[in-house]
């Protein structure tokens, strides 16, 4: 059912609630995983790829660390790093690669910013066709 499962991460505390829910939905279902983070800062909207900066570097660090987790619980993951507005990646990373499901954290409401400009989730849900887990994050 879901063998190639996109789980987003934006490496901040609220991707443990998504982490650990696809932990056991990826055993269950014998799924792969591809993670992916979206490095979003100055360097890495600026440069893209070609970006180079302390953020970078902490990003890459942070995937294979979530990503050796993964594979320790014999789950088969790979890690990817987007560069950009993290919205506009991950429909597109989903658009050109395609996968069975997306799973993502949700840090809940912002108010005034999720007004304007839209949260993450709600961007990515509206904008591609396969099904989305959304975890609020506690």
């Amino acid at each position: 059912m879901y063998n190639t499962i996109l789980v987003t991460l934006d490496g901040t505390p609220t991707d443990r609630a998504i982490i650990e829910h696809i932990k056991q939905l990826a055993k269950l279902a014998q799924s792969r995983l591809v993670l992916l983070h979206v490095a979003d800062g100055w360097a890495a909207r600026t440069y893209g790829r070609d970006a180079v900066s302390r953020e970078i570097t902490e990003d890459i660090d942070y995937l294979a660390k979530v990503r050796a987790e993964f594979q320790s619980a014999g789950i088969p993951a790979q890690a990817e790093l987007a560069y950009g507005d993290p919205a506009s990646e991950i429909i597109k990373w989903v658009k050109e690669k395609g996968c069975d499901l997306v799973a993502m954290s949700t840090h809940g409401h912002r108010f005034l910013a999720d007004v304007f400009l839209g949260t993450t989730a709600n961007r990515v849900q509206h904008n591609i066709s396969a099904p989305v887990l959304l975890l609020r994050a506690k």
